[in-house]
């Protein structure tokens, strides 16, 4: 139940020896700078950068993964970073190429390509360059900006160091225990908690470490922000949000569309909100409270058992698709239990030719049996792009990228749902994980999505940003998508700097939203349409990143141009909302 690193090299010296290799790239790719209007020439350079995409693919992989499996490893710390210096050099070595690209021209490259079998899979990407243009700059200014790279990402490591180097395991007593609160085991004592002032403690025991680095978090965040602004400031783009959304092709309307539908469309989740602290006897419903069960089961689930559920869960699916189901859980590529350093949360990390690996911190819960399902559809996603795609199309959008882990979350509760007779317990618990999905996956993230926005737009207007503007910021978005006040529970207004995606990958959570619209319409078809609507799905699993993400979802039959999309999760809620009032009246009486 661990990662063998093996697979991608022997020993650290094959490591080293192919880390070393990748240096004299630098150099090559420079040694084409004014040839590039050369078809031999052309065809040479994007020869060589494929060869450079597989290879550092494999370097890159083995030194992240190495590292997050213990981040207070200064070693492996020491190569992702000699990895991204390398990159930065990189970067440096080519900031001829757009420009000059550009001033070939478009028929002209196109030309080239229509020449050459081999070298249509770069037809996209020139296409996506040709259609950036006025985004890039001339070589000079392109090289000074590819100078300041490597500090465009500090904020992000910064975040890190904080948050996982230099974290600690805070200890509280429940029960009279001396007991360890981590970043993989907090929720679930809460859930298992039965006393409020034991679930407050187990909150305030992870969120004080935000409290004790509120000033040192905002600054870090202020950081990632001012370097997305000087981005979008230098290569002209209208907004920081623009600069995120355009290179996919993504309008902007998609995300302030999914803002509107969420913020005002919320009444079933108020309600659900509600339900909850009616019947849990609450006497106030803190955020926390959302991981108490509304009916309590005492079972776990072994990691074996949650990949065998799995497994049933999708029998009826075609062979190709449980073949790479079972392929990406395969021992060696799934590592499974939380350790002392191990990076937080969970994660399928995949590079173009090689077999995806997964990171969880498994605990035994149902949230964890879906949370395997969730990552070995992305697995899955990645193969079915492999097989199917040559390398440099393989890497698909973070846009449709949650459209195969949520799906197979949809069969797998489906599965739950129909597997036996349930009991009226039985039901709650599986409306409630439905509805929580819901809650977690499409408002949830788009609150976060809406932070981001209003954050940005603070510093595109020159505004300060420390940590009272960002909680307060907090503040508003609970009252608006939830009717909760999470200034009585002191330090929840911190949660912007506990979610790790506002830092490391900005403007990227609101694509779990639109996954989840996507992957839901996708599987109601799949349920109504059998084997012919399942292939139309893999088809947008095989299309890797051959295709921008809104026209991937379009050809699937999903259109993020129309606020439809969202609606159809809205009404989803509103059933299973009414649903659950009924099956709780039923059992209460109340």
């Amino acid at each position: 139940m661990k990662w063998d690193l093996t697979y991608l090299f022997k020993t650290e010296e094959e490591f080293e020896q192919a880390f070393n290799e990748l240096g004299a790239y630098a150099g090559l790719f420079a040694s084409y700078k004014g040839k590039l209007g050369d078809k031999e020439s052309f065809l040479a350079y994007l020869d060589l950068l494929e060869k450079f995409e597989c290879e550092l693919s494999r370097v890159y992989q083995y030194a992240h993964l190495r590292s997050d499996l213990n981040k207070k490893d200064i070693a492996a710390a020491a190569s992702v970073q000699k990895c991204m210096m390398l990159l930065a050099g990189i970067q440096q070595a080519t900031s001829f190429e757009e420009p000059e690209i550009l001033s070939v021209g478009y028929e002209k490259v196109m030309s080239f390509i229509d020449s050459s079998k081999k070298h249509e899979q770069f037809r996209f990407s020139m296409e996506k360059l040709f259609r950036k243009n006025e985004h890039v700059l001339d070589e000079k200014r392109e090289q000074i900006l590819a100078n300041f790279s490597e500090l465009s990402g500090t904020g992000s490591e910064l975040y890190s160091s904080l948050s996982v180097a230099d974290s600690k395991v805070e200890y509280i007593k429940l029960n009279g225990v001396k007991t360890p609160v981590t970043q993989g085991n907090w929720r679930g004592l809460i859930a298992d908690s039965t006393s409020a002032k034991d679930r407050k403690k187990i909150f305030e025991a992870i969120y004080k470490f935000y409290d004790d680095h509120k000033n040192a978090y905002a600054n870090i965040y202020q950081a990632v922000l001012k370097a997305d602004k000087a981005n979008a400031d230098s290569r002209n783009y209208s907004s920081i949000l623009e600069s995120h959304l355009f290179r996919n092709n993504i309008p902007t309307s998609v995300y302030t569309n999914l803002v509107e539908v969420a913020s005002t469309k919320n009444a079933s989740l108020k309600k659900y909100i509600k339900l909850r602290k009616k019947y849990l006897g609450l006497s106030r419903h803190n955020t926390y409270d959302r991981f108490l069960e509304l009916a309590h089961s005492n079972k776990k689930y072994t990691y074996e058992e949650a990949k065998e559920i799995f497994f049933e869960a999708i029998k009826n699916t075609p062979a190709d698709f449980r073949e790479k189901a079972h392929e990406v859980l395969k021992d060696g590529f799934v590592d499974v239990y939380e350790q002392d350093g191990k990076r937080s949360g969970a994660y399928s990390s995949s590079m173009p030719n090689l077999h995806p690996y997964i990171l969880l911190n498994y605990s035994d819960t149902l949230d964890d049996v879906f949370t395997v399902a969730h990552e070995a559809g992305h697995s899955i996603h990645s193969m079915y792009a492999s097989s199917a795609q040559p390398t440099m199309l393989q890497d698909y959008t973070i846009f449709v990228a949650e459209i195969a882990s949520t799906f197979n979350e949809h069969l797998l509760l489906d599965y739950f749902i129909a597997s036996g007779n349930a009991t009226i317990d039985e039901k709650i618990m599986l409306l409630q994980k439905a509805i929580d999905e819901i809650y977690s996956t499409f408002y949830r993230q788009t609150l976060f999505a809406e932070y981001e926005l209003r954050a940005s737009q603070l510093v595109e207007q020159n505004k300060p940003i420390n940590h009272e503007v960002l909680s307060n910021i907090m503040i508003d978005l609970y009252k608006q998508y939830y009717g909760l006040d999470i200034t009585k529970e002191g330090l929840k207004k911190y949660v912007w700097a506990y979610i790790p995606h506002l830092f490391y990958t900005p403007f990227y959570v609101y694509q779990y939203a639109t996954s989840f619209a996507a992957s839901f319409a996708l599987y109601k078809q799949v349920k109504a349409g059998g084997v012919d609507a399942f292939n139309n799905y893999t088809k947008l699993l095989k299309s890797g990143g051959s295709k921008y993400p809104v026209e991937q979802a379009l050809e699937a039959g999903v259109d993020f141009t129309k606020t439809d999309a969202f609606l159809a999760v809205v009404e989803r809620i509103d059933e299973l909302v009414a649903e659950l009032e009924k099956v709780l009246f039923e059992k209460y009486g109340y």
